[in-house]
């Protein structure tokens, strides 16, 4: 294999803002998603969904439903048919408990209690309807206050336990100020444009899916333990996605009564959830409680971070926002500790929603810095600078790059920080709103998973490469494809790229802001083992310009093959095939980062927000009016779509800040806003002013691309800046969030 721990030398096509390769194909209703699917024989499928949260399914009028026409089966607890996989079990590392009708207990609002086989889509939901469940109900517990919390054992996917740094209550004794707060954030449920969908086919015990899916490979070996056949027995294709966010990385019980169901009757089934099951069984971000308590000595630095979290997760699975681990990379503290402990309620259990833990950490602990910043008479933006970390806080590992101190200084000039007055209260505009400043850190860290890809160079001069990535809409079929072009040196429209297929080789998973580090590692590492064989045969050719270069590493960019480190001897990519009989080569690449380098380094990227809202001094209405972000995340691939992430990832921080709040029915636990009329996210008029910086920032150590990945970050910071600029304007500190006009009336 090629050696993949040199920097990699980019060509002309990384570093462009080249528009979407597939943004026509989106635009034109060409690109086939995975409900677009219709083969013959086709059967729909709808689910009936849990009106309670807690209790039991006493009746269920199969009859009335089957006798509908067009119906064709209904499945219940009672009929269901077996399958070869316990689904308690976790098959593999993004698995969860599923419901698939093990029996009539009721444990979430959502949860599917039966499911509606029909000819038409219209046949399956009247036959839904038909159903007229009737329930033995119990006392739901939906709030953090309704259970009592329990601590968290280490070990496992969203699962987190204590981290302690240094002597914690040394800290707290030695603090000259200190503070003692306590924020909340709502639950939180992804609502991506596409809602989760399938179309499944079964070929004797082989099953081929169009279903949307963040790891193809991975859902491949969970659909397979399911129904006890090999994981090389299931393929599936995921061409494009309409938005994912975590929820999509993981099988949902939804799905496998689809699939069971295609196997059982023989036909190929269909079932797409509508909006309001995207409310239940397909995870979200979890309700947190943070306490934290922060001191700090007589000039302002801190000697303790002390950050527990408690949040929410189902009664029947573990996953908990692992928020609190928010305060262990950003500040220099001389000591640090994160504690987490869980609630169970009768929710649907939650999951990795973009920049899980992260973004509710964040949002608690940069309000909290600047109450402390406050405490302490200084400013938010001095205060982070005395408190900078030069080296991780309490493991004392080197960063591979970080350049915050650049995001602090460019943000804060662009926003125009220096005129900040340091009290609240201070400016209003010219129509007489309240305005305020606020600013937050933003840090993310820089995961990697395992990938491979092929490369195949054909004799016309034009390449192939091939992985099973995923993209989700964040405009990995371009940015990709860039880095696989300049692997061989070639212009991007010589480049084909085939992924979202598994039988293409494993592309990884796209999540944790790693998809584009992982499987362009692999991509490019492909490349070059088409340049390594390109230049065994130039070098053997006596026609070559580089006949005899034997054991000298080549390079190709401008369509030529190079000796690395030499202008003066060169072939033409093309020439080099043609002498050999126009024979086409292929290279085999993985992605993947040494062991060495995660026990040496401490990898994150590193960003600054800086917000501007205005305050409606009579209504309480509050407008976020501009918005900067600088941030430094490595090698930047495509500018254009890293801006397009970033600016996704601020708005989104908007909306948590401001909109998003699952809410719930307090009698039967059923979420009261589950539609996008009651549950509000951003929209234009909500945007009033927003801008991106990208920060320049070389790194030689956290993968050979020099990519930190930017589709989470934006979040991270954007929610206590908003939140700080509240403060800012109105002396109201508002200790949760969405921060409503309520808040700011009361």
């Amino acid at each position: 294999m090629p050696d993949t721990t040199q920097p990699i030398r980019f060509g002309s096509n990384a570093g462009q803002p080249v528009s979407r390769r597939d943004g026509i194909a989106k635009v034109t209703g060409a690109a086939p998603f995975a409900a677009d699917n219709q083969p013959d024989n086709l059967l729909h499928a709808v689910y009936a969904p849990a009106a309670i949260a807690r209790g039991r399914v006493t009746h269920l009028d199969v009859a009335a439903a089957r006798a509908h026409p067009g119906v064709t089966h209904v499945f219940t607890p009672a009929n269901r048919p077996a399958l070869e996989g316990d689904p308690d079990d976790k098959p593999t590392m993004f698995s969860f408990r599923v419901e698939v009708l093990q029996d009539d207990t009721v444990r979430y609002a959502g949860q599917p209690i039966a499911l509606v086989l029909a000819e038409t889509l219209e046949a399956a939901h009247e036959g839904v309807r038909l159903l007229a469940p009737r329930y033995d109900m119990e006392p739901s517990r939906v709030t953090l206050d309704d259970a009592t919390p329990f601590d968290v054992e280490p070990g496992g996917f969203g699962r987190p336990a204590a981290t302690v740094h240094g002597d914690v209550e040394a800290g707290h004794a030695a603090a000259a100020r200190a503070i003692d707060v306590t924020y909340e954030t709502a639950a939180q449920y992804h609502n991506a444009m596409e809602t989760h969908a399938i179309v499944a086919q079964w070929d004797g015990d082989r099953l081929h899916l169009d279903v949307p899916t963040q790891a193809l490979n991975i859902s491949c070996a969970a659909y397979a333990a399911f129904f006890g056949i090999p994981a090389e027995n299931v393929t599936i294709s995921s061409p494009y996605l309409g938005g994912g966010f975590g929820s999509k990385a993981i099988p949902i019980g939804p799905n496998v009564l689809a699939i069971l169901a295609a196997r059982a009757m023989g036909r190929p089934v269909k079932l797409m959830l509508t909006r309001q099951q995207m409310f239940g069984p397909v995870g979200h971000r979890g309700a947190t409680r943070q306490r934290l308590r922060l001191g700090t000595d007589a000039a302002g630095a801190l000697t303790v971070i002390d950050h527990d979290g408690l949040s929410a997760t189902s009664t029947f699975d573990d996953f908990m926002e692992p928020a609190a681990n928010a305060s262990q990379g950003l500040y220099a503290a001389g000591a640090l500790r994160s504690t987490h402990r869980g609630v169970r309620l009768d929710i649907g259990t939650p999951g990795p929603m973009r920049a899980p833990g992260e973004a509710s950490g964040s949002a608690a602990l940069e309000c909290a810095l600047d109450e402390m910043a406050e405490a302490a008479g200084l400013d938010p933006l001095d205060f982070r600078l005395i408190n900078y970390a030069e080296t991780e806080p309490g493991t004392g590992k080197p960063y591979t790059s970080k350049a915050l101190r650049e995001c602090y200084a460019q943000g804060a000039e662009r926003f125009g920080w220096a005129g900040r007055p340091l009290a609240p209260g201070q400016m209003r505009d010219e129509q007489g709103m309240l305005t305020g400043w606020g600013m937050g850190t933003a840090l993310f860290p820089c995961p990697m998973f395992f990938a491979e890809a092929r490369a195949t160079l054909r004799p016309d001069g034009t390449a192939l490469f091939e992985t099973s990535a995923a993209d989700m809409g964040q405009g990995a079929w371009t940015s990709l494809a860039q880095i696989a072009a300049d692997s061989l040196g070639l212009p991007l429209e010589k480049v084909e790229f085939h992924a979202g297929h598994s039988s293409l080789p494993d592309g990884g998973v796209a999540g944790g802001s790693g998809h584009t580090a992982t499987a362009g590692t692999a991509l490019h590492t492909a490349g070059i083992d088409v340049v390594r064989q390109l230049g065994e045969i130039a070098s053997a050719d006596p026609d070559s310009p580089l006949h005899g270069a034997g054991n000298a590493r080549f390079v190709a960019h401008d369509g030529r093959l190079w000796i690395e480190g030499d202008d003066q001897r060169s072939d033409a990519i093309e020439e080099i095939v043609m002498r050999a009989g126009g024979v086409e080569i292929t290279g085999q690449g993985q992605g993947g980062r040494p062991q060495e380098v995660g026990e040496t380094y401490a990898m994150n990227a590193h960003g600054a927000v800086f917000a501007e809202v205005k305050v409606d001094p009579d209504l309480g209405q509050v407008r976020v009016s501009r918005l900067v972000g600088a941030f430094a995340a490595g090698r930047i691939i495509n500018p254009k779509l890293v801006e397009s992430q970033l600016m996704g990832g601020m708005i989104w921080g908007l909306g948590f800040a401001l909109h998003e709040k699952a809410s719930h029915d307090p009698a039967t636990g059923r979420i009261l806003n589950a539609d996008l009329a009651g549950y509000h996210v951003p929209v234009n008029a909500d945007v009033q002013g927003l801008e991106v910086i990208t920060v320049h920032e070389d790194d030689p150590h956290v993968n050979p691309l020099g990519i930190k990945g930017v589709g989470e970050i934006g979040i991270v910071g954007t929610v206590g800046a908003i939140g700080n600029a509240i403060w800012h304007a109105t002396g109201k500190r508002i200790r949760h969030f969405p921060i409503g006009i309520p808040d700011l009336l009361g």
